[in-house]
């Protein structure tokens, strides 16, 4: 790899980029592999001596197919769609996947758990539950209570078994592990805020994630809001966490850890820090908001196995100044400018930690944070630890397209108080993508990102020349640092979310959301992926290959 400077010295040596690897899904470094062993060669044909980026396969060009478009050599299988069933016990697959992470099972990368979200409903309800939602009108909720039932149940993250056979992706529909984790299940609360219930019913508007070093799964609750209205719920600080599961234990009761705030939350990346603490960072999904990192108090004990748990109930959240370089410690003990913050009557915002949690958008503000154009996904760099952030756009600052910025932990500490930045990639036309959302690292450090081009504004006006949403491939080194290449286009009216490889990374397991979602009538389709024909649109996740 061509690593400047900067790059060295944030490179902390193989054993915390082997931890950050487990965190972005290619573990490749975790077996105690040397940086100049195994990479991602067979993926994107990278040259050992010269370094250049020359992936095997000729990218595509953008288009507006209603299927997943890949480049020749490459097919892909639909694992599970809407509806299917996970286990014996008839559990079915909720609805719009999003993020995905594949656990392997016995070390497999043939055979292994697929955890997926289901973020919401929207114009689609129809389909779930016979609710009208296009014709309703939005100030009487008029859904009944089997209606309201039917609309958590959709939410929330499934636990799949997934097994590769005779070449082909598959679904095992009687697992063991088969699970639902949805609107409807009991949670706990843990940290500093768990005092505002004993119990929680629910997680929805699952967006994307993360998986710890442990082996659960950190699924991220994002815009709740519209869900809590919708199913007349009582009290909305219940949502907005983030959530940890447990996929190989299907009768484990789920966490919120609200050590880790509560916003809109996209996902979590986590590494270790040299001091041994755990880092976790995070982005709020919406204009003008902020990015945040959690360090834990204690430091992480490989050999404590799902006891690390604790960690993430005791440490300090941060919120980045970028104008600052700096990172501000949400604590309410310690900072003054949150014990004397007031509203417009001159009432104390805050009197604890736990308002500080719940209230995490306020207390960012208070304290001088910088408002950002929609952070998304954020991403550790496996090889070098620079921190990359997904800001998807913001129309109210001309910032339509979006870009991808890096950030550079001083002294490559992760646990850390100050940092530099660059805007490592910007979206337009002259670099052929548009609203970086989610993004994935592969062994070598090439970064994978999918877009999010909302379907009110897919293929028209500024954005027509980007086609449908895609994939796409980015070095983050060499010759053709920050130089994007099309992977892979969705269906009509889709984005493709949650970027996942196995192991041996010969497959990439991605989720189709919301295909057919700029519809104007449930009559008229606007997509038919995967069946077809005038068959219903079905959000799923799908697992490509050909590498």
């Amino acid at each position: 790899m061509d690593v400047n400077r900067r790059q060295f010295l944030t490179y902390l040596g193989a054993g915390a980029a082997a931890l950050a690897s487990l965190a972005t899904g290619i573990p490749a470094l975790a077996a105690g592999e040397s940086l100049s062993g195994k990479t991602a060669d067979h993926l994107f044909g990278l040259e050992a001596k010269k370094h250049k980026f020359s992936p095997k396969f000729k990218p595509i060009r953008p288009t507006t197919k209603d299927d997943v478009v890949l480049p020749e050599g490459f097919r892909y299988d639909v694992v599970a769609v809407y509806g299917d069933r996970i286990n014996k016990a008839g559990d079915t697959f909720g609805f719009n996947a999003d993020f995905t992470c594949f656990l392997p099972i016995d070390g497999r990368s043939d055979h292994g758990l697929l955890w997926v979200n289901h973020e919401y409903l929207g114009e689609l309800e129809y389909y779930v539950t016979g609710y009208d939602a296009l014709n309703a009108d939005p100030k009487q909720n008029r859904r009944t209570a089997e209606q309201i039932r039917k609309y958590l149940y959709a939410l929330g993250g499934s636990v799949i078994e997934v097994k590769k056979e005779n070449g082909r992706w598959k679904l095992v529909s009687d697992s063991a592990y088969g699970c639902r984790v949805s609107g409807l299940t009991k949670h706990v609360l843990t940290g500093p805020a768990a005092s505002i219930a004993k119990e929680v019913t629910g997680t929805f508007a699952n967006c994307s994630g993360g998986v710890t070093l442990w082996n659960t799964i950190l699924s991220c609750e994002e815009n709740f809001q519209d869900v809590v209205n919708d199913c007349k719920l009582p009290d909305s600080r219940h949502y907005g966490w983030v959530v940890e599961v447990d996929p190989f234990d299907p009768a484990s009761t789920p966490k919120k850890h609200t050590a880790l705030g509560r916003f809109s939350h996209e996902n979590t990346a986590m590494v270790i820090a040299p001091t041994g603490q755990l880092v976790v960072y995070m982005g709020d999904d919406a204009n003008d908001q902020y990015v945040y990192k959690y360090v834990s108090k204690g430091k992480y004990d490989p050999k404590a196995g799902k006891q690390n748990s604790k960690l993430l109930e005791e440490g300090t959240l941060y919120v980045a100044n970028f104008g600052k370089g700096a990172w501000i410690a949400l604590d309410y003990a310690s900072n003054e400018v949150l014990q004397q913050a007031t509203d417009s009557a001159g009432k104390p915002l805050f009197s604890s930690q736990a308002d500080v949690l719940v209230n995490c958008r306020d207390a960012a503000k208070a304290v001088g944070a910088t408002p950002m154009d929609r952070p998304e996904d954020v991403e550790v760099h496996p090889i070098d630890g620079s921190v990359f952030i997904a800001m998807t756009n913001n129309a109210k600052h001309g910032n339509f397209y979006g870009q991808i910025v890096r950030l550079f932990e001083q002294d490559g500490n992760h646990a850390g108080t100050a940092f530099t930045f660059e805007i490592f990639a910007a979206g337009g036309p002259q670099s052929g993508f548009a609203a970086p959302d989610n993004m994935a690292f592969d062994s070598a450090g090439n970064l994978w990102v999918v877009t999010d081009i909302s379907s009110s504004s897919m293929n028209s006006g500024i954005y027509t020349p980007f086609g449908n949403n895609g994939v796409y491939l980015i070095p983050t080194s060499g010759d053709h640092k920050g130089e994007a290449v099309q992977f892979a286009s969705a269906p009509v009216g889709a984005e493709m979310t949650g970027p996942w490889f196995t192991p041996d990374e010969k497959t990439l397991f991605l989720s189709v959301q919301h295909p057919g979602e700029n519809l104007t009538s449930y009559d008229r389709p606007t997509s038919h992926w995967p069946k077809g024909g005038s068959s219903v649109a079905l959000p799923g996740v799908i697992a490509i290959t050909g590498f």
